[in-house]
């Protein structure tokens, strides 16, 4: 899709002209993105959050492949109004934008405020630091058998190393690995009731 190309290619560019982290885009690399779409099918995800929407290049895989399985529109969270706007317009571009839901607002919150058990799958790319103090948060909303996702393991693992840890370390999930594709996945499946 040349859309994604161009988006990734831009995010890349936008990347390197900033000093300040968390002005920039962090999109999720390509071959991320055609795992996790692959997987997400495979798996018949229909109910996700992502928590990091950034300009929506990973938002516009996601919506594909829920799309795919017949699933309900991705709900997008990010603190960045300026990045969903941006957002918006590329999911417009790629005919996506009735199925993602754009929330403005604060991760952990979302999170908190979502149903137990309402999501088949969650992903994670904002700020890594704030992902321990969102437990058990993360684990409750996914229903057993959920598919909990985590990116820049590898490439940051000091920030996620607590996380890590309690994810690891509960009992409700019953398998996890990383892949090392792109900057690392944390893959954590909660176990079936």
């Amino acid at each position: 899709m040349n859309l994604l190309r161009s988006l990734h290619q831009d995010g890349l560019a936008y990347d390197a002209a900033q000093s300040d982290r968390l002005l920039r885009r962090r999109n999720l690399e390509p071959e991320s993105a055609a795992l996790l779409s692959v997987v997400l099918q495979t798996a018949g995800v229909r109910r996700m959050a992502e928590i990091g929407t950034s300009n929506g290049y990973s938002a516009i895989w996601f919506a594909d492949a829920l799309h795919a399985t017949g699933g309900a529109p991705l709900l997008s969270v990010d603190l960045d109004g300026d990045a969903q706007r941006a957002a918006s317009g590329h999911l417009e571009r790629a005919g996506l934008a009735g199925l993602v839901e754009l929330r403005h607002a604060d991760g952990g919150e979302v999170l908190r405020a979502l149903p137990d058990m309402g999501l088949d799958a969650l992903f994670l790319d904002s700020e890594r630091t704030e992902y321990a103090s969102w437990w058990p948060h993360p684990r409750r909303v996914l229903r057993p058998g959920g598919l909990l996702i985590v990116d820049n393991v590898l490439s940051h693992p000091d920030e996620v190393a607590e996380f890590r840890r309690l994810v690891e370390g509960d009992g409700e999930f019953g398998t996890s690995t990383v892949a090392a594709v792109g900057k690392g996945l944390l893959l954590a499946v909660r176990a079936q009731a």
